[in-house]
């Protein structure tokens, strides 16, 4: 697997969890809206995250197959 599917996948993952972040906030936001603002602040949270893997992926990823 090289640099580019490896960001490629993150990038996927993140989408994925930004939009279920949204919708999670938008059904919960009108009965409880604390839930509401933990699921987002959560959802955040875990993007954020991701996005640092992305940098450090980029910063010290090696590719096996280069030599």
């Amino acid at each position: 697997m090289n640099k580019q599917n490896v960001t490629r996948i993150l990038l996927i993952i993140i989408a994925l969890i930004v939009i279920a972040t949204v919708i999670a906030y938008l059904i919960y936001s009108k009965e409880k809206p604390w839930l509401a603002f933990f699921i987002a602040c959560c959802g955040g949270i875990l993007a954020v995250n991701l996005i640092i893997s992305i940098i450090f992926v980029e910063k010290n990823f090696k590719d096996k197959r280069r030599k």
